[in-house]
C-alpha cells in the first residue's frame, strides 16, 4: 500500500515537472510581436507615390514623410507634422474594429475609412474614400464633387524596422486604377 502511494506521488510530481517545462518551452518559442508603434520616415509621402489626390487637408497622414504611431489595444494614433507649419501636428485616430469612421472638414471635404488589424498584428488594412470639391474642366468657377477610393495594406517588415505600405486607388476623376508602394523606416 505504501509503495503504491509512493509511486503515485512520484508520478504526480514527475508529470507536473514535465508539464511545467513543456509550457515554458512553448512560451519561449513565441516570437516577440513587432508593433507599429514608433517614429517613422519615408522618402516621399504615401499620396505622392501614386501621384494622386487622396487627402484634402495639408496635415493628413497621406501627405506626410514622417509620422509617430502610438499603438493601443483598440486603436492607433498617428501624429505627423504639417509640412507647411512647423508648430502644427495633426493627429488621426484609427480605430481597428473594422467599423467606418469619418472626418469632416466642411466645404464638401470629408474622409470615411475603416481599419482592420491581422490576428498576428503584422498587417493593417485601411480602406478610405475621400470626397472633395474640384474644378470642372474648362469652367474653373464651377465646382463638382470628386472622390477617391484608396486601399492601403500596411505590413511590418525587416523585423519591425520598416513598414511597407502597398496602396491601390481609383477615382471618378481619372480612368483605371493606380498602385504603388511606400516604405517607412523606423527612426525611434
Amino acid at each position: 500500500m505504501r509503495n503504491r502511494r509512493y509511486v503515485l506521488s512520484c508520478m504526480i510530481i514527475l508529470l507536473t515537472v514535465v508539464f511545467y517545462f513543456t509550457v515554458e518551452a512553448q512560451q519561449k518559442n513565441i516570437p516577440n510581436r513587432s508593433k507599429f508603434s514608433g517614429e517613422w520616415t519615408a522618402k516621399e509621402p504615401i499620396s505622392i507615390g501614386g501621384n494622386i489626390f487622396c487627402s484634402y487637408v495639408e496635415g493628413d497622414r497621406m501627405n506626410s514623410k514622417t509620422m509617430k504611431i502610438v499603438e493601443d489595444p483598440n486603436f492607433l494614433t498617428i501624429e505627423n507634422p504639417s509640412p507647411g507649419a512647423k508648430s502644427f501636428t495633426s493627429r488621426e485616430k484609427l480605430i481597428i474594429d473594422g467599423k467606418e469612421s469619418q472626418i469632416n472638414h466642411g466645404q464638401g471635404n470629408e474622409k470615411k475609412f475603416s481599419v482592420k488589424l491581422s490576428a498576428d498584428g503584422q498587417t493593417m488594412i485601411i480602406k478610405s474614400i475621400v470626397y472633395f470639391m474640384t474644378t470642372t474642366p474648362y469652367h474653373v468657377n464651377v465646382m463638382k464633387k470628386a472622390s477617391t477610393n484608396v486601399t492601403e495594406v500596411w505590413k511590418l517588415s525587416n523585423n519591425g524596422k520598416s513598414i511597407t505600405v502597398q496602396s491601390i486607388a481609383k477615382s471618378n476623376i481619372w480612368d483605371g486604377e493606380r498602385s504603388w508602394k511606400t516604405v517607412f523606416d523606423k527612426t525611434k
